[in-house]
């Protein structure tokens, strides 16, 4: 438990029918009473409320009245951050939020710094560090699949995995640690198998851990997908049908798109953030100029390409430079505007699409699937969208799946912890002292604690909870 009192806005800034104001610690029932009065016969001050009720009143300052609310009584220890807490809901927008939280100021509470009131949570035993994440998951979820993920690491089923590979280690630790204190015995073979098979299994299971790392980047901040193409090729059209709604300004003029667009779609449940770029031709002005540097900067970015051309005309050397800047990029091939007479021809084996033929010295991908589409009319969009999911996330979206999907930071303990692990194992087995194995199985040990927040320092809590929304 903490000493001061926190306050802060928990809703975004903004006009809205309503905001929340959050209030956090020892004294938060008394600075509360400071500022509310009750109206109407059932209403009580916040201090002689039963705990989970919700009270009726005015938030007054300086005898004016601020504005009707209604105010939520909640009493440690079953309190999302295990203090007294009181959340205060007013009329949404900018000033009464801002007024409501200046009265409790003034009556005494400090304000909260981001992300202080899920630090308060953990640090208080009401979550685990990893769970504190998921929290910022949570309210960054962009998608369902995300919502989902960050559901099932905020209801611990990751960190109980987690918790079980800890022990693992601290308990093979221990046995390490007990033959210490009886230097003419040597490990039993039975036993050091024992020991070999838990630290191996321990292993595995990090292995599996850190297989899902790529996914659960791609959960948390999506995948970047440039869309690229000569002027006119219908970027723009392709990235308004892939959103559902029109976002580009789409013209039979070449170069309308003179700035990147930046939007994320659902794709299959994954969130892709779609950059439509400006066709890269010879600029013709200094806005062009810019809007050109701008598409190059956000293509180096990019995880993949949408690489569009128009079916309806013959293939260029436009076409063909395209091919050869961004051959080391993945991509899929759209061909654009097939609800017109085809002039495009693809020759060779089917999924070969654009075989070399010598033509401009380029040797095209063979690799990149093709998709035929009409922008216009939504026509293969579908198809499009299985196919961008193929690239970016292989097999099956399954429900276990979302429970371990791990982030960089249990990434990076992971891997530190599976060194720390592997060289135990192999000092083990070569019968090196036995100092050394409990100097590498404690390193593993801490580095497996470090993601539910076991073995933490002040540092990477502040790195963490800097991040969060204040108010959160």
């Amino acid at each position: 438990m903490f000493d001061d009192t926190i306050a802060a806005i928990a809703t975004p800034l903004g006009e809205g029918g309503l905001a929340v104001v959050r209030l956090s610690g020892a004294n938060a029932f008394a600075f509360a009473d400071k500022c509310f009065s009750p109206v109407g016969k059932s209403s009580l001050k916040p201090s002689a409320a039963p705990t989970h009720t919700i009270q009726f009143g005015k938030i007054v300052r300086d005898g004016k009245t601020i504005d009707e609310v209604l105010l939520a009584v909640l009493r440690a220890p079953r309190t999302f951050t295990r203090e007294d807490t009181v959340e205060i809901s007013c009329h949404g927008g900018i000033l009464p939020a801002k007024l409501v939280l200046d009265a409790l100021l003034a009556a005494g509470a400090r304000m909260a710094e981001p992300g202080e009131f899920t630090k308060r949570a953990f640090l208080n035993g009401r979550i685990d560090l990893a769970q504190a994440e998921a929290v910022a998951d949570l309210i960054h979820s962009r998608t369902e699949l995300a919502l989902e993920a960050a559901n099932e690491q905020l209801a611990g089923k990751f960190s109980q995995r987690i918790n079980q590979l800890r022990d693992d280690l601290m308990l093979t630790m221990a046995h390490v640690e007990a033959y210490l204190d009886f230097p003419e015995e040597d490990i039993p073979e039975k036993t050091k198998e024992q020991l070999l098979q838990r630290l191996d299994d321990g292993v595995k299971f990090m292995d599996e851990l850190l297989s899902t790392a790529n996914e659960g980047q791609i959960l948390r901040r999506g995948i970047r997908a440039a869309i690229i193409g000569r002027p006119n090729a219908g970027k723009s059209s392709l990235l308004n049908q892939l959103l559902g709604h029109d976002r580009a300004i789409v013209s039979p003029i070449a170069g309308t798109t003179r700035d990147t667009i930046e939007e994320t779609a659902n794709i299959r449940g994954l969130p892709v953030i779609f950059i439509d770029t400006a066709g890269l031709r010879e600029a013709r002005d200094e806005i062009e100029v810019e809007g050109i540097r701008r598409s190059r900067e956000s293509l180096a970015k990019a995880e993949f390409i949408l690489h569009v051309l128009d079916a309806s005309e013959p293939l260029t050397g436009a076409d063909e430079n395209y091919f050869a800047e961004f051959a080391g990029k993945k991509r899929i091939i759209v061909l654009n505007k097939i609800d017109l007479p085809r002039k495009l021809e693809l020759l060779g084996r089917a999924g070969s699409p654009l075989p070399d033929d010598g033509a401009h010295g380029v040797t095209r991908p063979t690799e990149a699937k093709v998709i035929g589409v009409c922008s216009v009319s939504g026509q293969g969009i579908e198809v499009l969208k299985d196919a961008i999911k193929s690239l970016v996330w292989a097999g099956e979206i399954k429900a276990e799946m979302l429970q371990v999907v791990i982030n960089s930071r249990h990434q990076d303990a992971l891997n530190r912890a599976r060194t720390a692990a592997k060289q135990a194992a192999q000092s083990l087995r070569e019968g090196m002292t036995l100092e050394l194995i409990a100097f590498d199985l404690r390193i593993a040990g801490n580095a497996v604690g470090e993601i539910v927040g076991k073995t933490t320092t002040e540092d990477l809590l502040d790195k963490i909870f800097s991040s969060f929304c204040i108010g959160k």
